[in-house]
């Protein structure tokens, strides 16, 4: 059993329900979010009620059937809604699978079956637009039912859906009083037993991003190795009670969540928090800034570092600020701790000046991706294939880039097959091509060369319009070019050569 100690140090849990705890009772009534809205009304939470709100959140989830190992889904933003809504999840052992706002209804659905969530709670709006006829529009069904026990073989183990604002909701749809009422049936004994339960290695959290596949990549982490990085990240940034920070990017993801907003938690800073986020920042986690454009930190302050979902954020960081020309970033000279790296290339160690992909092994590292088999991105002595390509220089390290097709843009993993699965639906597309090609501000550009079908004519803003209704925005290419079927490049594999499309991009947007 794990004990729940009120008045613990929050730098000493090790499990979530003793962090919530400790950080309400040492942080009290300072403010533990602020948030500033646009369409939505201003909000904020203390330490102190966002533990005692998300304690009567968490009866009503377990008053509801929810317990250890339950996966519960939930959209929001950047407000007080989610801190309290991931607090509950967590503080009794059910598995908080947050999901992005920008999500449009088919990748919605998507997600719903891959993480095979039993409850979601969504919030009503945000930037204007309505998550509940989202969520409507990707699961029809909803709109007929007449039990708010849901039966949907679409999303076979989801069983309810709560909305966190007062609406007018088909029956399908229940509002917070489902959760709130149920609250009352629960004591404060049985919530204490129950979080006494929750163990280090219980898994707490699991992050959705774009996977090689299609599908998206579900990415777990465990209470004890979650609480372990922000031991680590709290301390690396050097955060104080009673600071301000900035939390910059969606919490739904891991920049926003594990690097900014639960650090905050954790050492008592107040995270300043809007509805359109902060997308202009010089110090959002991950940018690559022009040469005359360089955030220069104080000497020993990280400058930059790299990271990802699987290892609950950066692994690898240097002090030193990048040198104009040369490389890409700064050069990675310290290594996280808990974890080992490595450069690889076919099955040994890359040489100095070699390019190799980086590999990580460590405590926090996720222990396996939700539904994959392990063996497909693991090592068998269980170093994790990054798909970042690094050269070693000494005991310095240079990224490169990416190995595989993945694009990473802005920070956002884009999956080119899911986007190419939905031109492909598209009437007038023979078959699409999608990959990333340097850019300056975002790391890489999205963009598409298209094959029309025969004597078809393609009009790319209409292919647009349509994306950007069936895709995150980020997802969606910023430049299409059109090929001729015998124009499409093949390796003698006879597989399409996407390197050689990169190049042929390149050359025809002159970037």
């Amino acid at each position: 059993m794990t004990e729940v100690r009120d008045h613990a140090c929050p730098t000493d849990a090790t499990t979530f329900p003793q962090l919530i705890r400790s950080a309400g009772d040492k942080y009290g009534d300072q403010s533990a979010l602020i948030f500033k809205g646009e369409t939505v009304p201003d909000a904020s939470i203390s330490f102190r009620e966002l533990e005692r709100q998300s304690a009567t959140l968490a009866r009503g989830l377990i008053a509801r059937g929810a317990g250890k190992g339950s996966r519960i889904g939930f959209i929001a933003g950047n407000t007080p809604e989610f801190l309290t809504i991931f607090s509950a999840i967590c503080r009794i052992g059910a598995i908080a699978i947050p999901v992005s706002t920008l999500i449009k209804a088919d990748e919605l659905v998507r997600v719903l079956r891959r993480s095979d969530v039993g409850g979601l709670i969504i919030q009503p709006s945000l930037l204007g637009h309505d998550l509940v006829e989202r969520v409507l529009t990707a699961l029809p069904a909803l709109q007929s039912v007449t039990d708010p026990e849901l039966r949907l073989p679409q999303v076979p183990f989801l069983r309810w859906i709560v909305c966190t604002g007062c609406w007018e909701l088909p029956a399908g749809i229940r509002d917070l009083a489902f959760l709130r009422d149920a609250a009352n049936t629960v004591g404060e004994e049985l919530l204490l037993a129950i979080e006494a339960n929750v163990h280090p290695a219980d898994q707490a959290i699991e992050i959705y991003t774009s996977g090689s596949m299609a599908l998206p990549k579900g990415v777990p982490h465990n209470h004890g190795p979650m609480l372990s990085r922000l031991h680590f990240l709290a301390g690396a940034l050097k955060l104080e009670p009673g600071m301000e920070r900035h939390v910059m990017q969606p919490m739904f993801w891991i920049g926003g969540l594990g690097f900014m907003a639960l650090p905050n938690l954790e050492r008592g800073v107040t995270s300043l928090c809007t509805e359109r986020g902060i997308t202009d920042s010089r110090r959002a986690m991950g940018s690559v800034l022009a040469e005359d454009d360089i955030y220069k930190p104080a000497p020993d302050e990280i400058s930059w570092s790299i990271g990802m979902t699987e290892t609950f954020g950066p692994y690898a960081y240097s002090y030193e600020v990048r040198v104009p020309g040369y490389p890409l970033t700064s050069p990675l000279d310290h290594i996280a701790p808990g974890y080992e790296l490595r450069l690889w290339v076919d099955g040994r160690e890359a040489a100095e000046g070699e390019p190799g992909e980086i590999q990580v092994r460590g405590y926090a590292l996720t222990p396996g991706l939700h539904k994959e088999d392990r063996n497909s991105y693991f090592e068998p002595d269980g170093f994790y294939r990054t798909g970042d390509m690094a050269v070693r220089e000494g005991k310095r390290i240079h990224f490169l880039g990416r190995n595989g097709d993945m694009i990473k843009s802005a920070d956002a993993n884009v999956s080119p097959a899911e986007v190419e699965m939905e031109m492909q639906r598209l009437e007038n597309v023979h078959s699409a091509y999608v990959v990333g090609i340097p850019d300056a501000e975002r790391g890489q550009l999205v963009v598409a060369a298209v094959v029309p079908r025969d004597q078809a004519s393609l009009d790319f803003d209409d292919i647009e319009r349509v994306l950007r209704a069936r895709l995150s925005s980020f997802k969606v290419p910023s430049a299409y070019v059109t090929l001729a079927r015998e124009e499409v490049p093949m390796l003698a594999t006879n597989k399409v050569a996407r390197r050689e499309i990169e190049r042929m991009m390149i050359q025809r947007l002159r970037c």
